[in-house]
């Protein structure tokens, strides 16, 4: 965000600032930054604040979460992120209300794809010295050197370009990061929040709003001594002692200069809705920039190419082309449409099987001889199903690959913009060691499998180690994968050539899930709109 001179209540080239010194921003106070604001010589900066609410748009159920409204594509037809994620930076004295500030921005966007990312869980691991020193509030949490300002810029750097990271969890108690770490993916917006926030100079290029919450040091002095006797086990001695000995002279001298480097500084912490609801505009108004139209451009590129070679289809049988014509007859029976379309998932997951990687195996028959075979060479084989169709093919590769692990990825269509949209993810731990047969059963123009495609490659899954299998797919979906994701291997039934101006795929199949579950199409329904899931 461009730090531009502006006063209370100025709108300047789109978007809100509260900055009255006409700085551009400049470095701090550490020596991460720029010398001491005395030497800046800053005029008083008028401060501004505003309102807004409403609820977060979600479905919880006994298990898990789905988002009701979705992620939009965060990448473009090549498949590659266009926009990084808007990143706020939320800096402020301790117990200033920052997670406060940060939650009802939360709440206030409407936007479920949101991150809060907290400096805490970065407090560097102790050591056994340091732990000593800190049992008995002798050490200082509130110096730069108490973080790890390396792990941190790693972290918020790929999640911003759209990664998969894991998060330390840091336990306060201890004084030490808990064994299993917080997997965090899906930022449109994340909210990192510190009080070091803006105290290293890479981290503040990776913010694109910087705010600043200005709260009395008497309100922090009351709740820092209410949430650390309350919520980690300090006495009320022990905190009053680390207050006056780190906490106060750590604000005066690291945290409080860099309040000039602000875009927008909160009075009052939480309770300034104003301010809050004018953060909000802005960050929607960047949302706004930011959006992509994928489909559209889809339908519209590489469509007169050759078929890829990373295609495979499989052979056109006498039994394969029955079975299609069953499964593709208006007047088949629901339970004919299963047990055929069963048959075909089971032929397509034993062809795709045979495009993994293998290795020469010898082993030693009941009659004493050795056999010279092959087995699996990789680490694991997962499975992930696009629901809700996606989800009917998972009996056929259980049937053949033992003990196969399972993740589900929910997409689906949105009305107004007809762009897909992700709502709900769940995948195995580790998922980035494995090969992965991505399951859809049917792909038209290939949006939905391109999310699905992207949303593994974020998770570490490498592009050769994925496998697209559908059994119905159009020459349009095959384009679109196969230029976005080269590597990708594609394994298809059958590949029609059509896509009509509602997606749907010509000849086709008709809506495969509706078919399948014995429920009723919706009169604009696309061969990649995915429904909600059948649990």
């Amino acid at each position: 965000m461009n730090s531009l001179p502006a006063y209370s209540g100025a709108r300047i080239s789109g978007c809100w600032t509260l900055r009255s010194d006409g700085s551009g921003g400049g470095e701090g106070s550490l020596d991460r930054l720029l010398p001491s604001v005395s030497s800046t010589g800053l005029s008083p900066r008028k401060r501004t604040t505003s309102q807004c609410k409403s609820e977060p748009p979600l479905l919880r159920t006994s298990k898990r979460t789905i988002y009701t409204a979705g992620r939009p594509p965060w990448y473009n037809e090549h498949g590659t992120q266009s926009k990084d994620a808007f990143v706020i930076g939320l800096c402020g004295g301790s117990a200033s209300g920052k997670t406060t500030v940060a939650r009802k921005i939360i709440e206030a966007l409407d936007v479920p794809w949101v991150v809060l990312l907290s400096m805490d869980s970065f407090y560097k691991v102790l050591s056994p010295e340091e732990q000593t020193l800190a049992a008995s509030n002798d050490y200082n949490f509130d110096h730069p050197d108490a973080f790890d300002f390396d792990l941190l810029t790693h972290t918020l750097r790929k999640l911003k370009q759209g990664k998969s990271v894991k998060i330390p969890v840091y336990d306060f108690t201890t004084h030490g990061r808990q064994k299993e770490w917080k997997t965090v993916y899906g930022a449109s917006v994340i909210i990192f929040e510190g009080i070091m926030a803006f105290a290293d100079k890479k981290l503040l290029q990776l913010l694109d709003m910087k705010i600043f919450v200005d709260t009395d040091s008497d309100i922090r002095l009351v709740r820092r001594l209410r949430r650390d006797i309350t919520e980690r086990g300090r006495d009320i001695e022990g905190v009053i002692k680390q207050y006056n000995k780190f906490v106060k002279p750590a604000f005066e001298q690291y945290i409080e200069p860099t309040m000039r480097l602000a875009d927008i500084v909160v009075p009052r912490g939480g309770g300034n809705m104003v301010a809050i609801d004018l953060i909000v505009q802005h960050v929607h108004s960047q949302l706004e920039e930011r959006e992509l139209s994928v489909r559209a451009a889809l339908a519209s590129a590489h469509q007169a190419q050759p078929l890829p070679q990373t295609l495979s289809v499989l052979e056109s049988t006498p039994q394969v082309r029955g079975m299609h014509t069953i499964i593709r007859n208006k007047e088949t029976s629901r339970d004919e449409f299963i047990f055929y379309s069963k048959r075909l998932m089971r032929l397509l997951i034993e062809r795709a099987l045979s495009f993994l990687p293998s290795q020469v195996h010898v082993v030693q028959t009941p009659q004493g001889e050795d056999y010279e075979g092959r087995t699996f060479h990789g680490k694991r084989i997962t499975g992930v199903s696009i629901l809700r169709a996606g989800e009917t093919m998972e009996p056929a590769l259980r049937a053949v690959c033992k003990d196969v692990r399972i993740g589900k990825i929910l997409i689906q269509t949105n009305q107004d913009t007809g762009e897909p949209e992700l709502h709900y993810l769940r995948l195995p731990k580790d998922i980035g060691e494995d090969h992965v047969i991505l399951m859809d059963c049917t792909v038209s123009t290939g949006a939905a499998a391109m999310m699905a495609v992207r949303v593994l490659l974020d998770h570490d899954v490498q592009e050769d180690k994925i496998l697209l299998v559908s059994l119905l797919m159009a020459e349009m979906g095959v384009h679109s994968v196969a230029y976005a994701f080269p590597q990708v291997k594609i394994i298809t039934t059958a590949v029609d050539k059509k896509v009509n101006d509602l997606f749907h795929i010509i000849p086709g199949i008709g809506n495969f899930g509706d078919r399948y579950f014995g429920t009723d199409a919706p009169p604009d329904w696309s061969d990649e709109e995915m429904d909600e899931p059948s649990y």
